[in-house]
């Protein structure tokens, strides 16, 4: 019962925040005629279609049709995906803002945990899992490839050319992350951003970041690849992948594609909220911070 009190404490805080920033707070249908194809992330059938994995694509739809500063607080589903960080039915809080890119999400990450913090009364820092976490001071960023350098005994690039990539980063990368101060890893290999622009400078690598407390991935984020070409391929690639795989293929979002092309350059991201509300609590499973899991039903 004090979890869930405190959850409901955390969200409050959370729509504070977003209306404090004059964002418009959205509800966009869960159940939808086509996902984002993704190698890696299976959808719930629902009469012929499918319960939303994300409400990415309905909302950057919005962004094309002129609204600018946007956030949602809904459920999301993937198949087969259960474990002491995560639900097949999960709660996510995502945000878009036009004109800028995955710098100024950073920052509006920044603000989003401190706000929560001082409406929860934490202060400067969070206690996780015999871990005190200084929210207050500067958040660590470090790019993919110095991670590899600096924890592993790989280089990224043999890392993706062994097929270990998502494997070195999930035992060795990632519990080192957000353990005295918030980290930022950001610029992650093109190959590894279905929806991101890749950086100007160096078309090798992607202006996506994600944000790690306490060894734990809370969000993903990234500036938005806004042209609809390049979209499409990156989608058929995926869909082509999904059926080397063996797994069941789903539809082309033809109506995001088409919207796609009148969508300003903007930046999103996806935060989970069941484990932002584990990282406030300090509790160490995810089925401790919900009013049911799927085996209590």
């Amino acid at each position: 019962m004090e979890n869930l009190e405190q959850r409901a404490g955390i969200i409050r805080a959370m729509r504070n925040y977003f209306y404090g920033q004059e964002f418009l707070e959205v509800e966009t249908p869960i159940r939808i005629p086509a996902p984002a194809p993704e190698a890696h992330i299976d959808s719930f059938e629902s009469d012929g279609w499918f319960l939303q994995s994300s409400p990415e694509l309905a909302m950057k739809r919005l962004l094309s049709r002129g609204h600018s500063r946007i956030f949602q607080i809904c459920k999301c589903f993937r198949r087969d995906e259960r474990g002491s960080l995560h639900l097949t039915e999960m709660t996510m809080l995502e945000w878009y803002t036009t004109g800028c890119t995955y710098l100024k999400l950073m920052e509006q990450c920044k603000g989003l945990v401190r706000h929560i913090a001082r409406e929860t009364g934490c202060g400067e820092s969070l206690r996780y899992q015999g871990k005190i976490i200084d929210i207050g001071s500067s958040w660590e960023k470090i790019t993919v490839k110095e991670a590899f350098k600096r924890y592993t005994s790989f280089t990224m690039e043999r890392a993706m050319a062994d097929d270990r990539f998502d494997e070195i980063m999930a035992f060795e990368i990632e519990p080192e992350l957000g353990i005295k101060v918030p980290t930022l890893i950001m610029d992650f290999p093109a190959s590894m951003a279905a929806l991101a622009r890749l950086k100007p400078d160096d078309p090798k690598f992607a202006e996506r970041f994600e944000l790690y407390i306490g060894g734990v991935e809370l969000a993903n984020g990234f500036s938005e690849l806004v042209d609809p070409v390049e979209q499409r391929a990156r989608f058929e690639r995926a869909a082509k992948i999904r059926t080397l795989l063996n797994k069941p293929a789903t539809p082309m979002p033809e109506p995001f594609l088409r919207d796609l092309e009148n969508m300003p350059p903007a930046a999103g991201i996806a935060l989970g909220v069941d484990r932002l509300v584990m990282l406030f609590t300090d509790c160490a499973e995810i089925d401790q911070v919900v009013a049911f899991t799927p085996e209590n039903l």
